[in-house]
């Protein structure tokens, strides 16, 4: 017995819709993944600096923001955290999960980790950070400047006005 044109026509569209789905259902679980690394990033940072902070009696100083990846208004720097890099605190200042490459926020800005601190307090943000996962007033990284495209970590419990 064989197949008709037909039935194999419909065998391997069943087959193509399901691998679409499949592949759908992986991209968003791989964004999520990348929303919680950035997140996750993000204490790890801080967490860093308050160490840095109780070594040193200030954070690290970087008037204007800096940013690890190149992007439009922002000062680009591998070390856009002075002085953080070190056995000590962190081995390397970490990049966005997508290098960059990506462009979002109006079609100017890229994700990054920027950084600005006048020695005494700091703002650490995930610039265009969400992928999939909501912003919420809720949130302990809710921004209130950048409500819906940024996270943010400050020195203090309170926002920073950054």
């Amino acid at each position: 017995m064989g197949f008709t044109l037909i039935e194999l026509l419909v065998v391997i569209s069943i087959i193509g819709l399901l691998a679409s789905v499949v592949l759908v259902s992986l991209n968003k679980a791989r964004a999520k993944a990348r929303d919680q690394t950035r997140r996750q990033t993000l204490r790890e940072l801080q967490k860093a600096l308050e160490m840095y902070y109780s070594d040193n009696g200030s954070y690290p100083y970087q008037w204007g923001w800096a940013g690890s990846e190149p992007s439009d208004g922002v000062t680009y720097s591998v070390d856009y955290i002075p002085n953080l890099v070190s056995g000590k605190y962190v081995s390397q200042l970490p990049r966005d999960p997508l290098g960059g490459d990506s462009l979002m926020c109006g079609g100017t800005w890229k994700k990054a980790f920027l950084y600005l601190s006048d020695g005494a307090q700091f703002a650490l943000l995930s610039h265009c950070a969400s992928e999939v996962t909501a912003y919420s007033s809720t949130d302990g990284m809710y921004d209130p400047i950048r409500p819906t495209w940024a996270w943010k970590v400050c020195s203090s419990s309170t926002s920073c006005a950054w």
